[in-house]
């Protein structure tokens, strides 16, 4: 064999060896980042280095700043685990090194991106015909769709906002619940319309939109461009909005209608879940994470809209070097922001032939489900669990903020498992977030145990706080 076969055989062989490990490894690092810091080399070298050797290097400085995030244990945000298929063929496509920014610079990157964009619409319930771009995840996703809403809206409103910017332009009324996800907030900063665009609107009591309030917030506004921002899965309680009955007043507005769906969106895919989703395919876009609860490996994220021609009108630029730009049908590259991009789609397209329709549907399931054995098992041994579980997020008190955030702090130490805190509603909560397809009962069974282990201890030490 040469050099290349070896070295990158070399490298899956670590890889793999890393992943058959995390089933029984502590989830935290062994080290943190100023510990690492120190022991790792920082002098550049004058002369050359072989390949073979820098391997070695890189996984023995890098391994003990690991966490095991791809691991059945980690509940700290909503983070997936990505599949095997997903794995290997992100392996593949590094080795393929495919630029993904029209069918001219790589046909196969296109199909694939184009066969697995058709397959996750089908799965979740959106039109066949919108348009999917593959982001780098939810934060892209919004900002996309929310670019191709102000796109829409001005371009109604006889404004060219491409061209003549916002200075000027008519006011944009950006409406959001006060759950929306802080990826909303970025989005309007680097499009130019600043926090302060958002009228806010209530939510209930499990963190989803109040429909009633939606309606007095757009009834109180003057008629204009108009964005409303609906959300699938709360980010802290998996709450859905109610789409059906949100659209249809967005509607009398003449609004566009954005759903950020990082995750919720997936609820679609179950026939238990689906009823929490129900009316989305009504909407103007949607944003959707692939590393979260498909399970491909980071990055990768889905900024989906139903009038591909606006889609591309907000984002497509074209130059005399350029071929294959610039024709009827939109290309990878006028769906997103970015040129030079990886080719996201052949792992994406790995994921879902793994698991199928079926497939995906457990995988959504079988989280909720786990999700709530998590609930319920802490809520056995005295904890309070704040949310309606309603999808894959529990959120848990121990107490007091601060005997909270000491026992997430104890638990992070202990390395059974992997969970971060949250403020929601005024209060700081352990945020139980589960989205890894190899989790399983006795995964979440050893981590409740290790919870509730430390908990004790602290009460033993602190009796009040």
């Amino acid at each position: 064999m040469d050099d290349l076969t070896l070295l990158f055989q070399r490298a899956a062989e670590l890889a793999a060896q890393h992943r058959s490990g995390l089933a029984e490894a502590p989830v935290r690092a062994a080290v943190d980042a100023a510990t690492l810091r120190q022991r790792v080399d920082t002098a550049i070298r004058d002369a050359p280095t072989p390949a073979g050797a820098v391997l070695e290097e890189l996984v023995s400085a890098f391994t003990p700043g690991l966490v095991a995030t791809p691991g059945p244990r980690f509940f700290g945000f909503v983070i997936g685990g990505a599949l095997p298929a997903a794995s290997a063929a992100d392996v593949v496509a590094v080795g393929w090194d495919q630029c993904a920014f029209n069918a001219v610079l790589s046909p196969a990157a296109a199909v694939a991106e184009e066969v697995a964009g058709g397959w996750l619409k089908e799965l979740v319930g959106l039109p066949a015909d919108a348009s999917v771009g593959f982001v780098t995840g939810a934060q892209g996703a919004n900002t996309v769709s929310l670019a191709t809403a102000r796109h829409h809206v001005l371009a109604a409103a006889g404004w060219d906002v491409e061209r003549d910017g916002l200075p000027g332009a008519p006011v944009v009324r950006v409406v959001a619940s006060v759950e929306r996800h802080a990826t909303i907030d970025r989005a309007l900063r680097l499009l130019g319309f600043g926090t302060s665009a958002v009228e806010e609107v209530a939510a209930d009591r499990n963190g989803a939109i109040d429909v009633a309030d939606l309606e007095a917030v757009l009834g109180r506004g003057e008629p204009g461009p108009t964005i409303v921002c609906l959300q699938a899965g709360n980010v802290n309680t998996g709450a859905c909005d109610d789409l059906r009955a949100g659209t249809a007043l967005a509607r009398r507005h003449d609004a566009w209608v954005h759903v950020d769906g990082a995750f919720g969106l997936w609820a679609g895919a179950s026939p238990s879940k689906a009823h929490l989703v129900d009316g989305v395919a009504l909407a103007d876009s949607w944003s959707c994470d692939g590393h979260k609860w498909l399970n491909v490996p980071y990055d990768c994220g889905f900024a989906i809209c139903a009038h591909p021609q606006v889609h591309a009108g907000s984002l497509s630029y074209t130059a005399s070097y350029l071929t294959g730009q610039g024709g009827p049908t939109p290309a990878l590259g006028d769906l997103v922001p970015e040129s030079s991009r990886r080719a996201r789609g052949f792992t994406v397209w790995a994921a879902l032939r793994e698991l199928g329709r079926e497939g995906v549907a457990d995988l959504v399931d079988r989280c909720c489900t786990l999700a709530q054995r998590f609930a319920d098992g802490l809520g056995a041994g005295s904890v309070e669990v704040v949310n309606d579980v309603v999808l894959n997020q529990v959120l848990v008190s121990f107490g007091s903020d601060a005997r909270t955030d000491r026992i997430i702090d104890g638990v992070q130490r202990d390395g059974t498992c992997w969970l971060g805190g949250t403020t929601w509603r005024g209060r700081r909560l352990m945020r139980v977030s589960v989205s890894n397809w190899s989790t399983t009962e006795a995964d979440v069974d050893r981590s409740v145990a290790a919870i509730l282990r430390v908990a004790a201890a602290d009460a033993e030490q602190t009796p009040a706080d």
